[in-house]
């Protein structure tokens, strides 16, 4: 499997995680997004698909536009993706307040 196919795998799942996810929340009695603790799941597989997408190098346009397309949404979401220099449990109620934006 080559990264570009790697790349669209995980792009794949992360459309299907946001489907799901609007499902959950439309379920539970119309959660808004910003409410739902699954946001923070989302964001971490979007601060992930970011990092695969800016070492890729390709010449396929369609798959530059995703790349591009998921950059900026990360931009939007990053604030919520998981802290990868503090643990949680080594966290104050200050900090661990801060990063899940109580």
């Amino acid at each position: 499997m080559t990264a570009e196919e790697r790349y669209q795998r995980i792009a794949g799942f992360y459309e299907a995680l946001k489907t799901l996810s609007a499902a959950i929340r439309t379920q539970k009695g119309g959660i808004a997004p910003e409410n739902y603790v699954g946001r923070f799941f989302a964001a971490d597989i979007l601060e992930m698909l970011n990092a695969y997408g800016e070492k890729l190098t390709t010449a396929d346009a369609k798959l530059k536009a995703a790349v591009k397309k998921y950059h900026e949404e990360y931009q939007t979401a990053k604030d919520l993706a998981t802290p990868s220099n503090k643990p949680i449990y080594e966290m104050t109620l200050e900090e661990f307040e801060r990063v899940m934006n109580i």
